[in-house]
């Protein structure tokens, strides 16, 4: 490599673009080619090294080893602490670079993480993967975990972050098949402003693609990818394809013939690296050389990708002397070292939320008290399959033990089952083995119930769960319960009649039946080939909560979701109540002592029924990690283990709805229309946005502008005065929200604008003064495409919480006010403000899923036109009405059939004055992209 240190690309001391422009022009085609895939191969004669996308670090190192594992990213942003966040994300991405300097074939340093979808609805299988439903919060939390991956260094990245996943998307079911259909207010206004901060602050320099369509495009062709994303950045910004979603292009998606159009259409549409195949990366080479040779692309495509590669893995060292790169000497050392295991268990406790504190209050709990801690989560501690690998975890009953005298009691019932054929029995050794259906004596299995009809069967004698690795497979008790991509462990259960049961195997879709030699395997297609199986309680869960409870001064009952159970990748959560199991636990415990804690552990809010408002105290933390049962400790008692004050500091990130009822569909993602997240939400929640208790008081008084009245490029500072107005210390986060009070559109209830977390002492007052700018005010005006501050007043509010506004005042902005609709102009279909029945497709056409559809546009501004063009896609005609979707007819145009849009003119009648102008379909499948009005006299043809 001696004959390359004089070369430009070598040089540090020579701009990144003209490095990255001298190595392209030194790289032949088929080793550029062989660049644009996840797993990139070295180029030994220019000293390049082997290259790998993708370590994923979402909230720790995961799927390399042990690593400290922090709280789930839901958790990190209930913190409400963009510096801890921040810190959180560098001490992930030192363990990053230690695990790279080990193993630089398997750790890769460009990391995907975070994760910046807004959680729109908390029934996406991925809800704990997200920060907040709100999208001006997810872009601070996000760009501040993705600030500590990349580092503070202004060239060189410590980690190279990718933000997933570009983009609405937030739901799994078919996710591949499914379309996130986008009006321009909620795409501009709620899902791109989370990946706009990031990448505009430079804490981001990559992006991926989702698996999903918007508007009806695969998101791996979208033309918002050229079009807005890359705009968010001066800075180069690689974008990468999810696994194996380029290859759905021609398969599920069918929007490409074969894997040489969808792969050359891909990196026409600007995704620079593919996820396919594994390691392999052969295929992906072959697809895109062949799509070279048709003439799909062409070699500046590739130039423009790898350009993309190539300044990433510039700014992560590659290049340089490792003594100029601050990172390069970290080393596997760091990996779960001493101070990031007292930062994950700072961020666990700063992630617990008290949500209810009633009875005295009953928290904090008094040293001394006996505890009975209770439920399926009292001593357990869950991985999810983002997590790094636990190199220690501590449970909420070990943390409460080394405090106070405590027990501990599952609630799960002990049972025996029999077979016609005899008993079931499974190996009690450690390592397990097949269980049999044909014993003279029955094993003890206990029966953890997740909800919805789903258990497993956990052998009492070696404490392992039964799982089934293949169609026809035995049943083999050797799992420590559900894990991995395939959940192999979990069974639906079915009447079998008199009293007994049928077990069908989740993952093969198999039922058990008893073979010939007595095993029990998952190999029956059908119901009725089942074994029929009769269950022998042997001993009664809940009657043993309820005897522990009685006997102790205080019952904490630890319930939650299993995170590889009933929703996760793949899988939307099937609603949000408690499991059955463990309501019924929960209300037993609660008749048998009064003074019960219910301590939640979950990745989504619950709705949790009128249990909510009975129980004199809730806590939730979403699963926090290693130091998960430290931070439930802690908070639960007030204190940490040595003595020092502890406030519940954390606050929801995400609305908590008395029932799923109160949702709209999941796959409606028009959040205005459909009055969803805390933003629209005209309902009464169970627990609202930003809502969190202290153990202490705070009050609130002197709320002041520095300004009454602001125009659209100025800011003001809101101000107010906090007092901790009780006898401890606490921690209390003060929110401000706006609402402008009158719009040509409508607006958000609420909606938050910036917040400030302060730690006060007892009889303490501070003055908390937070910035607003007039820009932060904006709204995407649909009439002319574009962000608009418009006149208008606004009620700004501070508080403990969106539904809690303690102080308000009123701020005048002096914007600009949106004028009519001229009907001269174009008229975007898209861009309309108010629909039924009707989809956008494509980002430019609207789309009609029934007849009778139709979209209006309020004030048009008539003036005598005679004509109208119309684009659009038939055949089946498309009505123009006045003030109605029944009102006065104008016009009618017939739309012929096609792919691409005609233009179609017809004769209107002449209107005067501003009226509102409805769009109405005749049929299904017509869809219209822009509409202009005309003047007779300009001779336009019919």
């Amino acid at each position: 490599m001696s004959d390359l240190q004089g070369t430009v690309f070598r040089d540090p001391e020579q701009a990144l673009s003209s490095r990255v422009a001298d190595l392209l022009g030194r790289l032949t085609l088929a080793e550029k080619v062989a660049l644009l895939h996840q797993h990139q191969a070295p180029v030994p004669r220019l000293g390049m090294e082997r290259f790998k996308t993708g370590t994923e670090a979402l909230h720790g190192v995961a799927w390399l080893g042990p690593a400290t594992v922090f709280p789930q990213a839901l958790g990190l942003a209930s913190t409400w602490d963009s510096d801890l966040v921040r810190r959180v994300g560098a001490a992930v991405g030192d363990e990053v670079r230690g695990y790279h300097h080990k193993d630089p074939e398997r750790a890769g340093l460009n990391v995907w993480a975070p994760v910046v979808n807004p959680l729109r609805d908390p029934r996406w299988g991925r809800n704990e993967e997200g920060y907040a439903e709100d999208p001006w919060l997810t872009g601070l939390i996000g760009t501040a975990y993705a600030r500590g991956l990349r580092g503070d260094h202004p060239f060189y990245l410590r980690t190279a972050p990718t933000l997933k996943h570009f983009l609405a998307y937030n739901n799994e079911t078919d996710r591949a098949l499914t379309s996130s259909n986008l009006p321009p207010r909620v795409l501009h206004e709620y899902e791109l402003p989370a990946f706009r901060a990031p990448l505009a602050a430079g804490a981001a320099v990559a992006v991926m693609a989702s698996y999903n369509l918007v508007n009806g495009v695969p998101t791996h062709l979208s033309p918002l990818i050229g079009e807005v994303l890359r705009g968010f950045s001066d800075e180069e910004i690689m974008v990468v394809g999810d696994a194996a979603a380029v290859s759905n292009l021609a398969r599920e998606q069918r929007r490409a013939p074969d894997h040489v159009a969808g792969f050359a259409a891909a990196l026409r549409a600007g995704v620079d690296c593919m996820t396919e195949d594994g390691e392999d990366s052969a295929p992906t080479i072959g697809f895109l050389t062949e799509a070279l040779d048709r003439g799909l692309i062409d070699e500046s495509h590739v130039d423009a990708a790898v350009r993309r590669i190539l300044s990433v893995r510039f700014r992560l060292g590659e290049f340089d002397p490792p003594e100029r790169n601050p990172y390069a000497a970290i080393t596997a050392d760091t990996i779960n070292r001493t101070a990031h295991q007292e930062l994950a268990r700072e961020a666990a406790r700063a992630s617990v939320v008290l949500l209810r504190n009633e009875c005295g209050p009953i928290l904090p709990l008094a040293p001394g008290t006996r505890v009975a801690v209770i439920g399926p989560l009292g001593d357990a501690v869950h991985e999810d399959w983002y997590s790094g690998g636990l190199p220690y975890q501590v449970t909420p009953y070990r943390a409460i033990a080394e405090r106070v005298p405590a027990t501990v009691t599952e609630g799960a019932d002990r049972v025996a089952l029999k077979t016609p054929g005899g008993y079931v029995s499974a190996p009690s050794s450690p390592g397990g083995g097949p269980l049999r259906g044909d014993a003279a004596t029955p094993s003890h299995f206990d029966v953890l119930d997740y909800g919805y009809g789903v258990i497993a069967l956990r052998a009492a004698g070696n404490g392992r769960v039964a799982a089934v690795f293949e169609p026809g497979g035995p049943l083999v008790n050797d799992q420590p319960g559900p894990n991995g991509w395939e959940v192999h462990e979990t069974f639906d259960t079915a009447d079998a009649g008199d009293g007994r049961l049928h077990l069908r195997h989740r993952q093969t879709g198999r039922w058990v039946a008893l073979g010939a030699d007595g095993l029990l395997r998952a190999s029956a297609e059908t119901a009725d080939r089942a074994v029929p199986i009769a269950v022998d309680v042997v001993a009664d869960g809940v009657e043993a909560a309820v005897t522990a409870a009685a006997d102790a001064d205080v019952a904490v009952v630890v319930l939650g979701n299993h995170p590889l159970v009933n929703g996760r990748e793949t899988e939307d959560r099937p609603g949000l109540g408690l499991p059955a199991a463990a309501a019924a636990l929960l209300r037993a415990v609660y008749a048998a002592n009064r003074r019960t804690v219910l301590v939640l552990t979950s990745s989504y809010p619950y709705a949790l029924g009128a249990l909510a408002d009975r129980l004199p105290a809730v806590l939730w933390s979403a699963h926090g990690g290693q130091e998960h049962g430290t931070a439930i400790a802690d908070v639960l008692f007030g204190a940490d283990a040595g003595g020092r004050p502890v406030d519940p500091a954390g606050r929801l990130t995400q609305t908590w709805y008395r029932s799923e009822a109160e949702l709209p569909d999941l796959l409606d993602y028009d959040i205005v229309a459909t009055d969803a997240t805390y933003l629209y939400y005209r309902g009464a929640p169970l627990f609202p946005f930003g809502h969190g208790l202290s153990y202490t008081r705070f009050g609130y008084r002197d709320l002041r502008l520095s300004a009454a009245s602001i125009g659209p490029d100025d800011a003001v500072e809101v101000s107010v005065e906090v007092t901790n107005a009780g006898d401890r210390d606490g921690v209390e986060v003060v929110q401000l929200y706006t609402r402008q009070q009158r719009s040509r559109v409508k607006q958000p209830l609420r909606a938050l604008r910036g917040f400030a977390r302060v730690r006060l002492a007892a009889g303490e007052s501070t003055r908390v003064t937070l910035p607003l700018r007039a820009a932060d005010l904006a709204f995407w005006d649909v009439t002319r495409g574009r962000p608009v501050i418009e006149a208008a007043r606004h009620t700004v509010a501070v508080g403990r919480s969106s539904a809690d506004p303690v102080l308000t005042t009123t701020l005048t902005v002096r914007g600009e006010r949106i004028p009519d609709r001229d009907p001269g102009a174009t008229l975007r279909a898209a861009d309309n403000d108010d629909y039924d029945g009707v989809l956008p497709v494509r980002h430019d056409r609207l789309a009609s899923v029934r007849a009778d559809a139709w979209a209006a546009f309020e004030r048009v501004a008539f003036g005598g036109q005679a004509r109208v063009r119309v684009r659009g896609t038939g055949p089946g005609t498309v009505t123009l009405r006045l003030d109605d979707p029944a009102g006065p007819v104008i016009g009618t145009v017939a739309l012929p059939a096609g792919d691409a849009p005609a233009e179609v003119t017809a004769p209107v009648e002449s209107v005067d004055g501003v009226r509102d102008l409805f769009l109405v379909y005749g049929g299904a499948g017509i869809t219209v992209s822009e509409m202009t009005f005309t003047a007779a006299e300009r001779g336009i043809g019919g």
